[in-house]
């Protein structure tokens, strides 16, 4: 079974509200930082998958769950573990922590569609099976 990617996340100021806590929708940011870094360490890096497959990755639906705030200066990990993956979508389940602390719970569902015209296409077979590789029995 593969083990979750995990990628470190510092807090800056430009990502806390006046309170230096971290607004809601930087969360995101560091979810998308850390899937774009789990694909290229793959192999799989985006501007690649659009100039050659005619390929990209949205974001179709997301499920999360807010437990605890980060504050300006903390050290993060943010990690990726794929979850299900489809023809032509998969879905991955991340955690923000700060340290052992659970901060954020997300799944993500990802939609393949072509770049061309923005329209669902299956994923490449070679992608697909690299993404199977990946996949956890529970995460």
């Amino acid at each position: 079974m593969a083990e979750p990617f995990s990628f470190p996340a510092r807090v800056y100021w430009e990502d806390t509200d006046a309170g230096g806590v971290v607004y809601h929708a930087q969360y995101l940011a560091f979810m998308e930082r850390a899937r774009s870094e789990w694909m290229r360490m793959q192999g799989w890096g985006q501007e690649l998958l659009r100039s050659r497959d005619d390929l990209v990755f949205v974001v179709r639906a997301m499920q999360i769950d807010f437990r605890a705030p980060a504050r300006l200066d903390d050290q993060l990990e943010v990690s990726v573990a794929l979850v299900e993956c489809r023809g032509a979508s998969f879905v991955v389940a991340q955690r923000v922590l700060r340290g052992d602390e659970l901060l954020v719970e997300a799944k993500v569902r990802i939609a393949a569609l072509a770049a061309s015209s923005f329209r669902p296409r299956p994923i490449p077979g070679p992608l697909q099976s690299e993404l199977k590789k990946n996949l956890l029995e529970s995460p």
